[in-house]
């Protein structure tokens, strides 16, 4: 698959390559539509599942690749879910949609525990099974924080943004550390898209939408 590296342009004397792009650009059309409530985005993130396994796949990043599967489940859970909700999760707008509803207290302190304990055995699988990874524990605590955002959102809880906003902070803080010039500026893109999605959501919420 060496069209997956076709060299596109550069950035900051950089490659940017195909995968990379076409990964990217999937991942902003599908938050975006998330973040719009509309239910087109899961369509968009299977597309961007397959395109996340050929780029880590294409780059050896066996430990991200093996994540895919579980990517890729919560994304049918949360298809099925947004589309075919209880009668007593309707939206009021739409009553053949899931309303947008938030955690209560308790479950929020069981996420963050959940993704304290899965960080750390995540992070100790990652250091002792490729040592070469310069953070495992920090790509851990990211990887753990998507899954949790991916959770939240196939759920309709508004509290998914701020743990994707948590998510983009962090990716952008372990891009820059790499020397990575093309995904910070991706994940700034994340960024303002969460802050308006957040927005967005808690205005369904009061809603009752």
């Amino acid at each position: 698959m060496e069209y997956l590296d076709l060299i596109l342009f550069e950035l900051a004397g950089r490659p940017v390559v195909l995968i990379d792009l076409v990964s990217s650009v999937l991942g902003l059309i599908c938050v975006f539509l998330a973040g719009r409530n509309s239910k087109y985005n899961f369509w968009v993130g299977y597309l961007y599942t397959a395109a996340l396994f050929l780029l880590f796949w294409n780059k050896n990043l066996y430990a991200n690749l093996m994540l895919q599967p579980v990517s890729l489940a919560i994304n049918i859970m949360g298809h099925y879910r947004w589309t075919h909700p209880k009668s007593s999760e309707r939206s009021s707008q739409d009553h053949r949609a899931l309303r947008v509803s938030m955690l209560t207290g308790r479950e929020r302190v069981l996420c963050v525990l959940g993704v304290l304990l899965v960080a750390f055995a995540w992070g100790w699988l990652l250091d002792t099974l490729f040592p070469t990874d310069p953070h495992p524990y920090l790509d851990s605590v990211v990887t753990a924080l998507i899954l949790l955002a991916q959770l939240l959102s196939s759920l309709k809880k508004w509290d998914c943004w701020l743990v994707w906003l948590a998510v983009n902070v962090t990716q952008i803080i372990l891009h820059l550390s790499v020397g990575n010039v093309f995904m910070p500026i991706v994940c700034a893109l994340y960024l303002v898209n969460g802050l308006w999605s957040l927005i967005t959501w808690i205005k369904l919420y009061r809603r009752n939408a």
